[in-house]
């Protein structure tokens, strides 16, 4: 998908969404658009989301610089996979990470997991399609669906900052449950632009941080 036609779609969504829910449309009218998607190159996308995993946002920059700079890149698979264990320990990789970094190589460079042909598949097969890769869960396969497929109809409900914007912007007593969050989505109609609601539940919690 083009970055022009993803503005254009973006501009509907935002249209339409404020005009569905008055609690976003606020939300709109305070922040700035979506940046979706990033530009990245879809393996290094998945690269650095293995890498940043459970870690804070400081140490993830370090490790990543390490091995983008040990692989010289990190867009392309046979480079990332031709680093030893040693070499990934000296960046700060964990053992487990790895092992997970590992398992993207194998996939990529075995053809169970055909990158470029991605964006033509649906959301839930870009969903399945990732999570076959050990390390590579629901939720960083719906952000690499957003972020790096531009893909504006993803509700990641799993997302303790989606769930906390909810409670925020809508001034519930407590943090909405998964299910809570589905039904409140399905009620207030953002589909076809999940993606761009759940953007602006995560503005609402940087603007209100706990």
């Amino acid at each position: 998908m083009g970055s022009r036609k993803i503005d254009r779609e973006i501009e509907t969504g935002i249209g339409v969404l404020s005009e569905r829910d008055p609690v976003i449309g606020r939300l709109i009218k305070r922040n700035r658009l979506p940046g979706i998607p990033s530009g990245r190159d879809p393996f290094e996308s998945l690269v650095r989301a293995i890498l940043s995993q459970q870690i804070s946002g400081k140490a993830a920059t370090t490790i990543v610089g390490r091995v983008e700079q040990s692989a010289e890149g990190l867009s392309d698979p046979e480079r990332v996979a031709r680093l030893s264990d040693s070499e990934l320990a000296a960046c700060g990789v964990s053992t487990q990470k790895r092992r997970y970094l590992r398992s993207l190589t194998d996939h990529v460079l075995g053809g169970e997991l055909d990158i470029q042909r991605l964006n033509a598949l649906g959301d839930r097969e870009v969903i399945d399609a990732l999570t076959v890769v050990t390390g590579i869960g629901t939720w960083t396969a719906k952000m690499f669906a957003i972020f790096t497929l531009g893909r504006l109809d993803i509700l990641p409900f799993e997302d303790l900052g989606v769930r906390n914007g909810i409670r925020i912007a809508y001034g519930l007593p407590d943090r909405p449950t998964e299910k809570q969050v589905q039904d409140l989505a399905d009620q207030r109609g953002w589909s076809p632009y999940r993606s761009l609601a759940s953007w602006y539940m995560w503005r609402a919690t940087e603007a209100n941080p706990e």
